[in-house]
C-alpha cells in the first residue's frame, strides 16, 4: 500500500518561494505518475505538475515558468520548487501517486486517475 506524506507548505510573501515534499512508500518499484494537485477553498481540485519514473514532466499554464518537479529515487521523494508565488497559488496541495502511462508527461491529470493520496500541506501567499 503506497503512502504519500507532504511537507514544506506555509505562508509566503507574494514573489516568494516554497518547496514542497512528498515522500512516498509502500511500494516495491516505482512505476508511478507522481503529481501534485492543488484546491482552493470553493473551487474544484486541479493538476498542478506530473512526473514519471523517467523525469519526464508536465506542468498546468498557470504554473509553468514557476514551477519545478523534481525526483530524488534515492530518497524516494518528489519536490514542487516553487517561485514567484502569487495570491492565485494560495490553496491545499496534494502529493498523488496513480499508474504509469503516457498521459502523465501529456499533462493529462486528473484527481479521478490517482489512487493514492497524501493529506495536503497548505500554502498561503499574500
Amino acid at each position: 500500500h503506497v503512502q504519500l506524506v507532504e511537507s514544506g507548505g506555509g505562508s509566503v510573501q507574494a514573489g516568494g518561494s516554497l518547496r514542497l515534499s512528498c515522500a512516498a512508500s509502500g511500494y516495491t518499484r516505482w512505476t508511478y505518475c507522481m503529481a501534485w494537485f492543488r484546491q482552493a477553498p470553493g473551487k474544484e481540485r486541479e493538476g498542478v505538475a506530473a512526473i514519471d519514473n523517467e523525469g519526464l514532466t508536465s506542468y498546468a499554464d498557470s504554473v509553468k515558468g514557476r514551477f519545478t518537479f523534481a525526483l530524488d529515487l534515492r530518497k524516494d521523494t518528489v519536490y514542487l520548487e516553487m517561485n514567484n508565488l502569487t495570491a492565485d497559488d494560495t490553496a491545499m496541495y496534494y502529493c498523488a501517486a496513480g499508474p504509469a502511462g503516457q498521459y502523465c508527461y501529456r499533462g493529462d491529470i486528473r484527481p479521478s486517475g490517482f489512487g493514492h493520496w497524501g493529506q495536503g500541506t497548505q500554502v498561503t501567499v499574500s
